[in-house]
């Protein structure tokens, strides 16, 4: 089981990374619920995805570590092509993933993207 919740998570970055967007019917269940959005559905993961790389059109997310215990996975990225904020260092998020079915049914995470960035 692990290593197929790591492939679901590692496919999600990979569609935001090459801009799939369609992918995300496949990757998330038809109930998906994003617990920081308070969102719903594949839709809502397009509508942020799309969202993201029209305001920053060279957003990369690097996978910097992956734990998975039974059917869930801590996910720890860096964001690349965000404005660097005079040398601050690359936002980051820490991500969990629940997996159902083969598809990503939640997702807890935070982020550094609120805090304060220098301008």
């Amino acid at each position: 089981m692990a290593d197929h919740v790591r492939a679901v998570a590692r496919r999600m970055y990979e569609a935001f990374n090459t801009r799939d967007v369609r992918a995300a019917d496949e990757i998330f269940a038809a109930d998906f619920v994003s617990h920081p959005l308070g969102t719903v559905g594949p839709e809502s993961v397009k509508r942020a995805w799309s969202g993201m790389h029209a305001m920053f059109p060279g957003i990369m997310v690097e996978v910097e570590d992956m734990l998975v215990d039974g059917n869930r996975a801590a996910v720890r990225t860096t964001l690349r092509g965000l404005p660097d904020g005079d040398g601050q260092p690359p936002a980051a998020m820490l991500e969990i993933f629940h997996v159902r079915d083969g598809r990503i049914a939640e997702l807890w995470g935070m982020s550094t993207l609120s805090r304060p960035r220098a301008t």
